[in-house]
């Protein structure tokens, strides 16, 4: 995508940002986000913006994502820039060296973008798809639970525990995912159960 600027009009943005930059040094930072706001519409037009939440740690910080492409015409949508989410109540627009990374993250030759599992005795990784992936989750967990299940103590007292198998929680979520979480664990009976923000 190429912008077209004029000499003059370039001058005149870099003496508008400079002039607008020492006025915010002075306690005046309104002005300089009114800038800001001004010039943004030009910097990522023709892509589409998508809201997320960086992946790193138990900050939980926002992040929009630009892409280029439109999945509804059947093109492949490529991400272009990421950055901060100013709307976000956790970081305001800030990131971390590790999150203003995140573009070679999603670009990264290493990644895994399939689930994958590797069946006992052998030392090759196969491919599922996400409903194969989900539906091998739940039947272990069944199958485990249904084994190993406790519904009473040596004396007697109902105690309904599940200690075979334990959850290790996303940190980066809503307090109200977080909330359904625990009461999913919770009411399976399982008593191992973490979150990622104390790792």
């Amino acid at each position: 995508m190429n912008v077209e600027v004029s000499r003059r009009h370039f001058i005149k943005l870099t003496g508008a940002g400079v002039a607008v930059t020492a006025v915010g040094a002075f306690g005046f930072a309104d002005a300089e986000q009114a800038l800001a706001q001004s010039i943004r519409p030009f910097k990522l037009a023709k892509l589409t913006e998508t809201r997320n939440t960086c992946p790193y740690c138990s900050v939980g910080c926002g992040v929009i994502m630009y892409s280029q492409g439109d999945i509804k015409t059947g093109e492949k949508a490529e991400i272009k820039h990421i950055e901060g989410d100013p709307d976000h109540p956790t970081n305001k627009g800030t990131l971390c060296p590790k999150g203003a990374a995140l573009l070679d993250f999603v670009r990264s030759e290493t990644r895994t973008l399939h689930p994958l599992v590797r069946e006992p005795g052998t030392n090759a990784w196969t491919q599922l798809t996400w409903d194969q992936a989900l539906d091998r989750i739940a039947r272990l967990m069944k199958d485990d639970r249904d084994a190993n299940f406790i519904a009473k103590n040596k004396d007697g007292v109902t105690v309904n525990r599940w200690i075979s198998t334990g959850m290790l929680a996303a940190s980066a979520t809503t307090n109200e995912t977080a909330f359904m979480t625990y009461k999913a664990v919770r009411s399976a009976g399982m008593v191992v159960f973490d979150n990622q923000a104390r790792v």
